[in-house]
Order: structure tokens, then C-alpha cells, then sequence
């Protein structure tokens, strides 16, 4: 069962709450697959059960699609932010990277439709995390970037310059709508560089100079 930790090893001592996730953050992003830039954060959000370990090594369920992966910085609700918190960078006590996986295919259909992503989003597994690093003397303000690589390749790199909105504004956009609190997380947006997931992949997410976190894709047993 998946648990917050730091990157010693240490369980987090916070619950495992919600993901709230950051679409077309990137401007790169939004164009390599032809959506709108947006004007204002788009949000959409992931239940607990989709949280799993990165590393070492992570499932995917072949039944469900193709799995496409998004890189993104994620930051760890320390204490409750709401429309009142005057400085929500204050009260996040973690960051890390992770992976937004996303049934591509079934996303491409559901927007056709007009109809909600979370089948494509938010299934079981789908919020893939390292472990994270306090922020305790980190200056979220300042620029931070990380790195994702599959096979030894860098496919992505994303630095929060290059968001088009930026942690303290999103952490103000998002409790306008939902309280963040203790044991949430918040999964920023992925720059350009998507694509698909095999079996048998080798993977690897870095934080600033960090060290790299490894991983493997692996295939999950039949469920039916």
C-alpha cells in the first residue's frame, strides 16, 4: 500500500489524501497535442488509490490502453491551505516528481465527446511518485527543474520558469475550489516530450541535482 515518503526512506506521518493535477502547464505542451493554451489553470483530480511507488519498479494494466507518461513536479500538502491562506507555498512540506499516466487513446475519445477524463486519468495506479525532499530552507519561488528519462533517453525537461502558472498562483487558483489539505498533493503540469510506455522500459526521474530515482515497467497480472 502506497505511503508518503522522504527520500532517507522515513514514512511522511501525513495521510494519503488527493491528487489535484495541472493540465497544458507548458506551452510546449499544449501544442504538441494541438489543445488551447489555456487562460486559466485547468484542474482535474486523481483519488488516493491512484497513488503508487515510481520506483523500484511500477504496474500497468495492458487491458486498459496504451499508457502515455507525463513528468511532472509535485509538491506535498503539509498543513491545510484554503482561499484564506495568505502564502500557500508556506504550507507545502515536500516535493518530488512523479508521473501523470494517462490512457491516451481513451482521453483523445472522452474529449471528443465532451465527456469527463477521470477514466483516462485517474484510474488505479495512474499517480506514480518518488519520494520527496523537504522544503525546509528550499525556496519554492525560486526555479526548480527536473528530468525524466526512458531507456537511457531524456525525453522531458521541465523547469517551473516555463510554467505558464506558477506554484504560489496555482496553490491559489486550486483552494478557490478545493481546501488542500495535510497529505494531498499537488502534481504541477508536464512540459513537451510525451509519450508511450512499454513493458520492460527503464525509467528514471531526477529533481534538480538530486540523485536519480530508477524504475522498470512492468505488466500487471490479469484481473479479468
Amino acid at each position: 500500500m502506497y505511503q508518503h515518503k522522504w527520500v532517507s526512506g522515513e514514512a511522511i506521518p501525513l495521510p494519503v489524501g488527493k491528487a489535484v493535477c495541472i493540465g497544458r502547464n507548458y506551452v510546449a505542451h499544449a501544442q504538441e497535442l494541438n489543445n488551447p493554451i489555456p487562460e486559466s489553470p485547468l484542474l482535474f483530480i486523481k483519488p488516493s488509490s491512484a497513488f503508487c511507488d515510481f520506483s523500484p519498479v511500477f504496474m500497468i494494466n495492458e487491458q486498459l490502453g496504451e499508457h502515455h507518461y507525463e513528468a511532472e513536479l509535485v509538491l506535498l500538502v503539509g498543513e491545510t491551505i484554503t482561499a484564506q491562506t495568505e502564502k500557500p507555498l508556506s504550507s507545502i512540506s515536500g516535493v518530488g516528481v512523479g508521473l501523470d499516466l494517462t490512457l491516451r487513446h481513451l482521453q483523445t475519445q472522452l474529449k471528443a465527446q465532451g465527456h469527463p477524463w477521470e477514466r483516462a486519468k485517474a484510474f488505479d495506479g495512474s499517480a506514480c511518485l518518488s519520494a520527496f525532499i523537504a522544503t525546509e530552507g528550499l525556496e519554492l519561488s525560486h526555479a526548480l527543474e527536473f528530468k525524466f528519462w526512458q531507456n537511457d533517453q531524456l525525453r522531458q525537461h521541465g523547469e517551473t520558469d516555463m510554467m505558464i502558472f506558477k506554484l504560489g498562483h496555482l496553490l491559489k487558483e486550486i483552494a478557490q475550489y478545493f481546501t488542500l489539505q495535510p497529505g494531498d498533493i499537488v502534481m504541477t503540469g508536464t512540459p513537451q516530450g510525451v509519450g508511450k510506455l512499454s513493458i520492460g522500459d527503464t525509467l528514471a526521474l531526477q529533481l534538480g541535482d538530486c540523485e536519480k530515482v530508477q524504475s522498470q515497467v512492468q505488466s500487471r497480472p490479469q484481473q479479468f
